[in-house]
């Protein structure tokens, strides 16, 4: 009986470490949907738009086999595939991780457990900001 007792709480912690480290994963991955929250042009372009003040709302899914679904007010109206690759910021010429789809690379400026930051990789790029 005391040898059960022992292996129901060590598989207890054992689970629950597992619970832990599969919430802890999904922070540092890109594969999810994310709804638009807004965007922010640059100094030389200053702007905020947001899913209000445009009139439509957008949410972008990247799916495991490298494809990329873009959504406008729950409509699909692109699917097409995205590289992720470490490369060199033409913001601050240092290295960081970049996504490119649609025809334009973004820097990776902040992706955690609810929200992913995008920049056009260009001097004066916009940024996007994202919702799990």
């Amino acid at each position: 009986m005391k040898k059960n007792f022992i292996f129901l709480i060590l598989l207890s912690i054992f689970s629950n470490a597992y619970s832990l480290e599969s919430a802890t994963k999904k922070s540092n991955t890109i594969i999810d949907t994310w709804v638009w929250e807004k965007s922010i042009g640059s100094a030389n372009n200053p702007y905020v738009s947001t899913p209000k003040s445009i009139g439509y709302n957008k949410k972008i899914t990247f799916t495991s086999d490298g494809r990329v679904i873009t959504f406008k007010n729950n409509v699909e109206i692109r699917n097409s595939t995205y590289e992720l690759k470490k490369g060199i910021s033409a913001i601050d010429s240092l290295e960081h991780d970049l996504i490119s789809f649609e025809g334009t690379t973004y820097v990776i400026e902040n992706l955690d457990n609810e929200h992913l930051t995008i920049v056009i990789n260009a001097t004066d790029g916009a940024k996007s900001i994202y919702k799990r």
